[in-house]
């Protein structure tokens, strides 16, 4: 587990690239893959800034990341599977890189989304943004299949070093563009981009992610949302943005400041009702997960239910596109 904590760590790093480590790694992996080492490695304040840089260099030749890194990677799967057989190559991910694979994955793919939006404001721009990330090498977000090969041969040292002390990079015949690592990360319990006064993700250049567990959302919209009321959320048109100020603002505050009656309880929850003027009511049903958190507590739920629903079971019920009468679980979760 120690083992597996370290690349956790890794895949979580901030703070300035250790960047002689970072270049001998990349010679390293440009050896191990019987490559010329680089003429020129070029460092970027972040993965935005990388992609410019990429943009800008002349006389690189063509990228060699399949050399460099998909087929050193997919030769040393093979070996490994070849040595353990399925069911411990199945053990030995599940036990290293499964740990970490969902969280590095989906942070990589936000990264993405951002540099995507930041440069090609147009959708006719994306294409060529799109295909020079193709050509990066994630760094520090490759822990998660490093993790698995870590101690067992020497063909990815130099990915590893670059991992462990850079961010991405991006290797061509002649050149290599490296991107420094976030300042600043925040993360929720689920390992989501999340935080609710400032950037979640953010470089030293001013690349930087907005986000409250996991969902994006615009820069402008966190520093609103210490001077929400009732009235601002009602008049929040899109649906994803108001059920976050809804949990920012605390639903039993909501209610409570909004004039919500419950009008019914049963074993599954409470249907509560907020009437609202010129629109129709506000009919949601509280519920308590049975299966507990973490930390031992139990998440309690606010489901939107149609206006005409009439009991807390019949709500439960329209969720999962059920009658009430119909619905009768065998356990909970």
């Amino acid at each position: 587990m120690q083992h597996v904590n370290s690349w956790r760590d890794v895949a979580a790093a901030t703070g300035a690239a250790d960047r002689v480590a970072a270049e001998e790694g990349v010679r390293r992996a440009y050896r191990l893959a019987g490559l010329a080492e680089p003429e020129r490695i070029v460092w970027a304040e972040s993965p935005r800034a990388a992609v410019e840089a990429v943009e800008k260099l002349t006389d690189a030749g063509r990228s060699v990341r399949e050399e460099v890194r998909t087929r050193p990677w997919a030769e040393e799967r093979r070996r490994m599977y070849d040595e353990l057989g399925p069911a411990g190559w199945s053990a030995l991910w599940s036990a290293t890189g499964a740990q970490l694979w969902e969280t590095t994955a989906a942070l990589a793919e936000r990264i993405r989304a951002g540099v995507v939006a930041d440069l090609a404001p147009r959708p006719t721009e994306e294409g060529a943004v799109r295909l020079v990330l193709l050509d990066a090498v994630l760094g520090q977000h490759d822990a998660a299949w490093l993790a698995a090969f870590d101690g067992r041969g020497d063909r990815l040292t130099g990915l590893a070093e670059v991992a462990r002390t850079a961010g991405w990079w991006w290797p061509y015949e002649q050149a290599v563009v490296i991107s420094e690592r976030p300042e600043v990360l925040h993360r929720d319990e689920a390992g989501r981009l999340d935080h609710g006064e400032g950037p979640a993700l953010a470089y030293r250049d001013g690349f930087a992610l907005y986000a409250w567990r996991g969902m994006p959302v615009p820069a402008a919209f966190l520093a609103e949302l210490a001077a929400l009321t009732p009235q601002r959320i009602r008049e929040e048109e899109n649906a994803e943005l108001r059920r976050v100020m809804l949990e920012y603002y605390g639903y039993d505050r909501y209610l409570t400041e909004s004039g919500a009656e419950p009008v019914h309880r049963d074993e599954t929850g409470i249907l509560w009702r907020i009437a609202l003027d010129g629109d129709e009511d506000v009919v949601m049903v509280e519920v308590v997960n049975s299966t507990p958190e973490p930390d031992g507590t139990h998440r309690t739920y606010w489901l939107r239910v149609p206006p005409g629903t009439r009991t807390a079971k019949d709500g439960v019920a329209w969720t999962f596109g059920l009658e009430g009468a119909a619905y009768a679980p065998v356990r909970q979760t």
